[in-house]
């Protein structure tokens, strides 16, 4: 089981104006529920083409971080995508799910405040990154609260032909450098989301085999080891590569 970087509870809580959690689907067995509301979230939507953009585009690091492995590949890929004319990066992180009680217990640092638990998703971004340590091959289940708190946008289809991607960070080799990422495209597909894999756009950098070092086609990685182990230099160079990656892919996308 693999570790990522991490934070406690911020100080920013979210207001019930921005709360992130959905209206209930209604279903056929449900009383109360509208035939109006059923046919809303499965009519057809139609990703309309956009004119060009006058103001910078905006692509969403939001990531998950415990004991700051997952934080240092998103800071990174930050200062990738800052590279790139055009184009603005903003961090968030998803909101914890865990006490402070146990929080302390498992010794996570306190995180830094600057960067902000993400606010409503009414706040649309032109390109997403997602970035969580894993759990057994999967995601965490602060990540996954996130995405089961974006119910609206799946009924609306706000994020259909959005384009998103991954960074991960595990434990050990065989931790789920891949697996954590590729079974994260399942809230991908549910959204209509662009997966956008880095693929070995990273160059000789991929195929590398002196040291140990996370990342994959999938997106960047780190090896977090017992916790103590720090990215390398080479781990954060492909994470600066994601994020450049991303955001001409943003760019290209939006802009044509």
């Amino acid at each position: 089981m693999g570790k990522g970087g991490g934070c406690v509870p911020s100080k920013k809580k979210l207001s019930k104006s921005t709360s992130l959690n959905p209206p209930p689907i209604p279903t056929t067995d449900d009383p109360n529920s509208s035939t109006n509301d059923i046919v809303s979230a499965t009519e057809p939507t139609t990703i309309n083409s956009l004119p060009p953009k006058t103001q910078n585009l905006k692509l969403f690091i939001i990531f998950y971080s415990m004991y700051g492995h997952v934080e240092s590949l998103a800071r990174r890929i930050n200062k990738g995508v800052e590279a790139v004319d055009g184009v603005d990066a903003v961090l968030y992180r998803v909101p914890e799910t865990l006490s402070e009680e146990v929080l302390v217990q498992m010794r996570a640092p306190v995180k830094d405040d600057s960067i902000p638990e993400l606010p409503s998703p009414a706040e649309l971004a032109d390109g997403f990154l997602f970035g969580f340590p894993t759990r057994y091959g999967c995601m965490v289940a602060q990540m996954k609260a996130f995405f089961d708190y974006t119910g609206q946008l799946w009924r609306e289809q706000k994020l259909a032909g959005k384009p998103a991607g991954f960074f991960v960070s595990t434990g050990t080799q065989g931790g789920g450098q891949e697996t954590t990422a590729w079974t994260a495209i399942t809230q991908l597909a549910h959204h209509g989301m662009l997966f956008v894999p880095i693929g070995y756009t990273f160059g000789a950098g991929m195929f590398k085999m002196d040291s140990i070092r996370g990342g994959t086609p999938y997106g960047a990685g780190v090896f977090a080891g017992d916790g103590t182990r720090e990215a390398s230099d080479t781990e954060l160079a492909l994470a600066e590569h994601q994020g450049k990656y991303m955001a001409a892919v943003v760019k290209k996308l939006v802009q044509g």
